[in-house]
C-alpha cells in the first residue's frame, strides 16, 4: 500500500505544493526561494529516506516568514496524510545527531496529539543567509500542529548557527523515519492500547 501525501495550500501570501512518499529513497526536489530552508528540507528527505517535492511561491519581497511557515504547515499535513491509519508502524522514534561542535537529540511519538518541546542554545546568530534562525522553532510548531505528533527537540550545545539548525533537521529526519517505518512483528496491529491514534 502506497504511503504518499499530497497537499496544496494557497493563500494571499503563498502558494505551496508538497508531495511526500514515506517509503521512498530520499529523492528530493525542493524550491521555496529561501536557500537555507531548501537545504534543511533536503536534509529531511535524504536522511528520512522520504521522496519529497516542495514547490513554494511566497511573498519574499516582505520577508521569508510566510513562505517558511506555510511550507511547514503543508509538510505536516502531507506527513499526516501519508501515515494513513498508522497500522503496523513503530510509532516511536529517536535519534541523536552530531554536526561538528553541535548535537541534536530528537524523539517523536506519532500519537495523533500535537505537542512540541524545543530547546536550543541562546544567542545564536540571528540570520543564516535569508533564514531567520528564530524560525526553526516555528517550523517545528507548524509541522507538529498539522502532522499531529508529539516532538521533543533538544540541542544541549553548539556554537555555529548553521550547525545547530542543520543537526536538528537531520535528527528529525531519522526519528520520523524510524517512527513511521513498518514493524514486521506488528503487521496489522495499531500501536496503541486505546485502539486509536
Amino acid at each position: 500500500m502506497s504511503r504518499v501525501g499530497r497537499v496544496e495550500r494557497t493563500t494571499k501570501e503563498t502558494s505551496v505544493v508538497v508531495e511526500l512518499d514515506l517509503d521512498g529513497t530520499g529523492k528530493v526536489d525542493v524550491s521555496t526561494g529561501v536557500g537555507f530552508f531548501d537545504h534543511m528540507l533536503d536534509q529531511l528527505g535524504r536522511h528520512g529516506l522520504f521522496d519529497l517535492t516542495v514547490k513554494t511561491d511566497g511573498d519574499l519581497h516582505i520577508d521569508s516568514h510566510h513562505t517558511i511557515e506555510d511550507t511547514a504547515l503543508a509538510l505536516g499535513a502531507a506527513f499526516k496524510q501519508a501515515l494513513g491509519d498508522k497500522v503496523g508502524i513503530y510509532r516511536f522514534g529517536n535519534c541523536t545527531v552530531p554536526l561538528d561542535e553541535s548535537l541534536a537529540q530528537v524523539t517523536v511519538d506519532l500519537s495523533g496529539r500535537p505537542y512540541l518541546v524545543h530547546s536550543e542554545p541562546e544567542n545564536m546568530a540571528p540570520m543564516i543567509g535569508a533564514y531567520d534562525t528564530t524560525m526553526t522553532r516555528h517550523i517545528l510548531e507548524s509541522f507538529v500542529a498539522q502532522a499531529q505528533i508529539a516532538l521533543h527537540v533538544h540541542v544541549p550545545y553548539g556554537r555555529n548557527a548553521h550547525h545547530i539548525v542543520e543537526c536538528q533537521f537531520k535528527a528529525l529526519a531519522r526519528a520520523l523515519r524510524y517512527a513511521s517505518e513498518r514493524d514486521p512483528r506488528a503487521a496489522g496491529i495499531l500501536p496503541s492500547t486505546k485502539g486509536a491514534l
